[in-house]
């Protein structure tokens, strides 16, 4: 995590862009791009495709990016842009569970509200936010837990993403752990839950309108979360939780909450719809079952914050939309990452996974960001070619090629391949 800000460059980027912010709608659809991003697919197989498959929409703030559905909006980060390690703002994915979402946040009315077993139950301005607590930096990657969905076998409900329900941003706000302090967290606190103002009817009515999560007031990972307020040194975009939202870093964007403004100590396990039933993973190694073992009804389950993102890599490029040469070098390059801590080790395949070469590292940009790698590969022969790559973290989790199976469509993990043609030179 990266130290503390001067406080007047914070005021400084929120400053006018934060005001305009706040007075403009967001989510009206501006245009429909006409092209589709690849040909059609239904299924019933896994989806072949790097990402998912929807029309390309425009919103506010937002490049056209690919759409699952708008109510809740899902929108889904293209290949391209995952090029660098920092995704654009604009190119950012979203994912909303409820259908109503905030046009524009009232500044001068806004708070972020802390209530429940507190000492001293307090409200924040976004002013006092700002002011009154030492900015800290952090690059981390937000991931859906359902990214990857597409690739499941047999195929589960939920929204089918490709790979692009990710992005690594770096977060620039407060410490969670300096503002629970300020309210003096008492010690029969058990868990923190977080709310934003998203509100709606969703898929299954027990969700009561309201999208509520909670960790653990003993998890690990709050001691590394922070309420940010900028993203990338920018304001939010609306789509991604202005004026302030969730980051905790190695943990599924299911905690990572948006326009947060309730935070709330509790003395009992937090039992809401979107704790349970929601975004539960079987309490078995890495998540894994089959859909045999669940129908018997002897597979139990744990919310999915009780376990950290897997380590996952992408190629990026190339993309198979277009032959490499015979005896012409061509650069394999992509991004990898883990909620374990830092990438250590990429390894490419150009063989379908039967030998592997050490990939390049990009530069650190801290334990839980994307790590970039590059391998050059000359192709010495005419043909179709499988390339593969796998990734290795600190904590020695390597990539397998185990396709994971549990009924939410979580924690997928398995080597990513891309098809490519070499053309005679």
């Amino acid at each position: 995590m990266h130290g503390p800000l001067q406080r007047r460059h914070v005021l400084t980027l929120l400053g006018t862009a934060a005001a305009a912010l706040a007075a403009r709608p967001a989510l009206a659809v501006v245009s429909m791009q006409a092209h589709a991003p690849q040909e059609a697919f239904t299924g019933p197989g896994a989806n072949p495709y790097w990402n998912g498959v929807g029309p390309y929409v425009t919103y506010p703030q937002k490049l056209p990016l690919q759409r699952l559905t708008d109510r809740p909006i899902q929108l889904e980060t293209p290949r391209q842009y995952f090029r660098e390690a920092f995704t654009p703002n604009e190119a950012f994915f979203v994912r909303y569970h409820l259908p109503v979402t905030p046009n524009a946040v009232d500044l001068a009315a806004w708070r972020l509200s802390l209530s429940g077993a507190f000492e001293h139950p307090v409200e924040f301005s976004l002013r006092q936010l700002m002011h009154e607590f030492r900015a800290v930096s952090v690059a981390a990657v937000n991931q859906c837990s359902g990214n990857s969905r597409s690739r499941f076998q047999p195929r589960v409900p939920g929204g089918q993403w490709g790979n692009g329900a990710m992005g690594n941003a770096m977060w620039t706000g407060v410490r969670l752990h300096d503002v629970l302090a300020r309210a003096g967290l008492r010690r029969e606190a058990t868990w923190i839950q977080f709310e934003g103002l998203d509100r709606g009817v969703g898929a299954d009515d027990k969700a009561s309108g309201r999208f509520m999560k909670s960790l653990p007031a003993n998890d690990p990972s709050l001691d590394r979360a922070v309420i940010a307020f900028l993203m990338n040194g920018e304001p939010l975009p609306m789509l991604n939780g202005f004026p302030v939202r969730m980051v905790v870093p190695g943990k599924f964007a299911t905690y990572w909450t948006k326009h947060l403004s309730f935070i709330r100590a509790l003395t009992h396990e937090d039992d809401n719809f979107w704790m349970k039933p929601a975004y539960r993973i079987p309490d078995t190694p890495g998540g894994d079952t089959t859909p045999e073992a669940m129908a018997s009804g002897k597979v139990g389950s744990v919310p999915i914050g009780t376990v950290d993102m897997p380590v996952r890599s992408f190629i990026v490029d190339p993309d198979g939309s277009a032959p490499l040469i015979q005896g012409m070098t061509s650069l394999i390059r992509g991004v990898a990452f883990s909620g374990h801590g830092a990438v250590v080790k990429v390894e490419v395949s150009t063989d379908d996974g039967r030998s592997w070469a050490r990939a390049r590292l990009g530069e650190n940009h801290g334990p839980y960001s994307f790590r970039t790698y590059s391998h050059p590969w000359t192709p010495s022969a005419a043909g179709r070619f499988t390339l593969a790559v796998r990734a290795t973290d600190k904590a020695g989790n390597v990539q397998t090629d185990h396709g994971v199976w549990n009924p939410g469509g979580y924690l997928w993990n398995r080597i990513e391949r891309q098809d490519v043609t070499v053309l005679s030179a």
